[in-house]
């Protein structure tokens, strides 16, 4: 069960990390959530295809991380990659997804819909939002796909979610730090404002000390060769942009752990 939105009372832009600082790390597997829960942090993501910036993961690797795992689990529910504009279709497969999360044992879920001229669409998102309850809820980086963040911001708090992933509507949080920092103090503790997109080992202090934010969403991973001895080149599962069939990413322990360090942890 996670506690109630943190209240910001730091001052711009001389922030300094607090011991309350909350670290989310997004990832895909088991491997990568155990990996996150022994370097101490909050909380896992848990997505699928995070080259396509994650979807839904199977309720079996729900389960597997919820079974292994004692930190806050939140599940992504986005049934494909590309845009948020969802059919009727995708938010009957939305809704059966948050109830297999639910299931599951998940601790929150991660949504978001907009409409085709980029407000939120309140209908699909507050259906989803009453689905998941009693679970958390964070509208995820469709936010940053809207035509106006703060109207959004005011709209998203109505219905009710814990906290919103955003970049700021910039590809990075680093070039989203002063509308980030703008929504922090628009929200004024009403909802947790979550930086999440490039943020690094390197830039995490600083970007914390930009925007005022208490709580920090980045993925933090490395790269592991796989274990195959016979290989084939000439082959790729993925088409022609797919990641390498012989390797993975999962999570950096000693990333994570100096992010913490940095995070005053």
């Amino acid at each position: 069960t996670f506690a109630a939105p943190f209240s910001h009372r730091w001052n711009f832009p001389h922030v300094l990390p607090s011991p309350a600082m909350k670290l989310e790390i997004c990832i895909d597997s088991l491997e990568s959530a155990r990996i996150a829960q022994a370097a101490g942090a909050d909380r896992v993501e848990l997505c699928q295809a995070l080259l396509e910036g994650g979807t839904t993961p199977s309720p079996g690797a729900i389960r597997q991380v919820r079974q292994h795992c004692t930190l806050g689990v939140m599940v992504i529910i986005r049934p494909r990659g590309g845009d948020f504009l969802y059919t009727d279709d995708e938010t009957e497969v939305m809704l059966e997804d948050i109830h297999y999360a639910k299931a599951a044992g998940a601790d929150g879920v991660v949504i978001g819909c907009l409409h085709a001229d980029g407000t939120v669409d309140l209908d699909q998102t507050r259906a989803l939002i009453q689905a998941a309850r009693p679970l958390a809820v964070t509208f995820h980086r469709a936010f940053d796909l809207c035509r106006d963040p703060f109207a959004a911001l005011e709209q998203i708090i109505e219905l009710g979610a814990e906290r919103i992933l955003t970049s700021g509507q910039e590809s990075t949080v680093l070039e989203g730090a002063e509308v980030i920092r703008e929504l922090v103090q628009r929200a004024r503790g009403r909802i947790v404002i979550m930086p999440g997109g490039g943020i690094t080992t390197r830039n995490v202090k600083k970007i914390v000390a930009l925007t005022g934010v208490s709580e920090v969403h980045m993925s933090c991973r490395r790269s592991v060769d796989s274990g195959m001895q016979h290989r084939n080149s000439r082959v790729a599962m993925g088409g022609t942009l797919s990641p390498p069939e012989y390797g993975k990413k999962i999570a950096d322990e000693r990333g994570i752990r100096a992010v913490l360090q940095d995070l005053g942890r």
